[in-house]
């Protein structure tokens, strides 16, 4: 179980919203408070770095925003990211420090630690994406079950109740996620693993792995 904790997932020190993680031991469980916490922080964010362009949203004054670009508050923009053509932030999301959001991109109740890009065609809801984790061309979370019942965790033989009823995928650091790759519900995949193009991924991926299909997963030589 202790693959799948903040502290093996993610370098806290590489976003903005390192305190939403005190005192949790799994990332989900921040997911319901992330709307809430964007509000508080927002609110003490340096003028002279931040511009408030509407209700509860802050956009850092070096952050590249394009025109066609559709943002929705509860959000806040890191310095130097980019939100690409079309991009579309729904709310409750945060996007860190360098990290791209490309076109038709769509996020929906994040956290993007610094340097992530999600670039092309991606859909990221109810997900937190570690520090200069990747999503190839068209690759999406899955944050909702077909039949609507509560996500749950498995990691092996053992099941970890989640409470949630939406809950995408946890990324650890350095993840690569292969083009056209779909994240069902429950989805944590350890730092530093690759995963390959046109996946179908559940469950939890050690860190260090090489995910080439289900029932197929290799460690990094």
């Amino acid at each position: 179980m202790e693959q799948m904790t903040v502290t093996k997932l993610y370098t806290l020190k590489e976003t903005i919203a390192s305190e939403i993680f005190a005192g949790v031991t799994y990332p989900w469980e921040v997911l319901p408070k992330i709307g809430a916490f964007i509000v508080k922080l927002g609110s003490t964010l340096p003028e002279t770095e931040y511009e408030k362009i509407g209700e509860d949203i802050w956009v850092a004054k070096s952050a590249k925003v394009a025109a066609t670009a559709s943002i929705h508050g509860p959000a806040i923009i890191g310095k130097e990211a980019e939100i690409r053509h079309c991009a579309f932030i729904r709310g409750n999301a945060i996007v860190g420090e360098g990290a791209v959001v490309g076109n038709s991109t769509e996020l929906k109740n994040v956290i993007l630690f610094n340097k992530v890009q999600v670039p092309h065609y991606n859909y990221v809801g109810d997900s937190i994406l570690g520090y200069k984790s990747h999503m190839g061309a068209g690759a999406v979370t899955s944050n909702v079950k077909s039949d609507k019942s509560l996500v749950k965790v498995k990691v092996g033989e053992k099941t970890i109740e989640t409470g949630l009823k939406k809950f995408g995928a946890m990324l650890g650091d350095e993840v690569e996620v292969g083009c056209g790759s779909v994240l069902n519900p429950g989805s944590v995949i350890g730092s530093h693993t690759n995963i390959y193009p046109l996946s179908m991924v559940r469950g939890v991926i050690p860190a260090g792995s090489i995910y080439k299909k289900q029932g197929e997963i290799v460690a990094k030589q």
